[in-house]
């Protein structure tokens, strides 16, 4: 059977990479009956992943620029991220309906940033529960206004009924579930891409739900509080050892360990080393923003996020 899935996965994956219909930030919306940028597909048994744009999140796409994922089990639902807005939260309620009898019984937030929370409420309004890293709700209460303003404006009406709302439940380090049988925990494996970046991972079925630590077909964003060496520490040390056969990156279509990595640790280690070679040389910020990231020109989001990535790292790796 495990030979089976992973044939399954394979041909999933091969479909997903070929076909016409694939994660774009060119492509508005591919599912245009629901708010969902796209229809959710079975990435493995029992669990599903409604996939997001790969661009930024625009009216078109309703905010849905994430990917949606949810665990079916003989108990309930967990659904992973509550969406960009309260109307898109219930796209993906309706479609889980669809799938099964069984109730939402938990929603996870990936992190604080908007397309993970800002569909609290709806959920909240059902009776759900929302689990959420410390930091991420420290970053929800301190910018979740001005989050919240930003999908108002590109938003505009999709954005009636959303506001803030913030995880009632909260943990540090891990948070282990047992639901119908399925052993799954959430991790805090550290440090990555923005505040509490966590991941959900189900051992029995070597899946990883992996949040914004693994992006692929585009480019990661760097923020201004992104840490990128603390990033790669936490990819070496905590991602790498569980070794999972199965990947729902936090951007980009379900893959394997090997195609985020190339993605997102080989980036990020090639925009260091680019940027520390530039300081030896006694390069200034002005400077960094033009090193040589051409190797990830062909990945959605370059135009908007390259130079900026460069310049951040640049005023990181200056004081390092």
């Amino acid at each position: 059977m495990k030979h089976l899935y992973a044939v399954l996965f394979s041909v999933l994956a091969s479909m997903m990479m070929t076909s016409v219909v694939v994660a774009s930030q060119d492509s508005p919306n591919q599912y245009p009956q629901s708010e969902l940028y796209s229809k959710p597909i079975e990435v493995i048994p029992h669990v599903f992943s409604a996939i997001g744009a790969t661009g930024p999140p625009v009216y078109e796409n309703s905010g849905h620029n994430n990917n949606l994922s949810f665990i079916v089990t003989p108990e309930g639902v967990i659904a992973i991220n509550a969406g960009a807005s309260s109307r898109l939260a219930a796209a993906l309620h309706d479609e889980i309906r669809k799938i099964t009898d069984q109730p939402v019984v938990l929603v996870i937030n990936e992190n604080g940033q908007g397309h993970a929370m800002l569909g609290n409420g709806y959920w909240r309004d059902q009776g759900v529960d929302i689990l959420a890293h410390v930091d991420a709700v420290a970053e929800t209460r301190e910018n979740g206004d001005f989050t919240l303003q930003g999908m108002q404006r590109y938003n505009r009406e999709k954005a009636e009924g959303s506001r803030i709302e913030h995880a009632n439940l909260t943990f540090e380090d891990s948070y282990d579930i047992l639901l119908g049988g399925v052993d799954i925990k959430v991790l805090r494996l550290g440090p990555a891409h923005s505040p509490g970046d966590i991941q959900v991972w189900i051992p029995a079925w070597k899946i990883i739900i992996s949040g914004d630590i693994a992006f692929h077909e585009r480019l990661p964003p760097i923020f201004a509080n992104t840490c990128s060496r603390c990033w790669l520490e936490t990819w070496e040390q905590g991602l790498e050892p569980l070794a999972p056969t199965y990947v729902i990156p936090g951007h980009g279509h379900p893959t394997n360990l090997a195609q985020v990595r190339r993605y997102t640790q080989d980036y990020l280690l090639d925009l260091r080393a680019k940027i520390g070679a530039h300081i030896e040389k006694g390069g200034d910020l002005a400077g960094a923003y033009y090193v040589d990231q051409s190797n990830w020109s062909h990945l959605d989001t370059f135009n908007e996020l390259a130079t900026r990535n460069a310049g951040r790292v640049f005023e990181e790796m200056e004081w390092e």
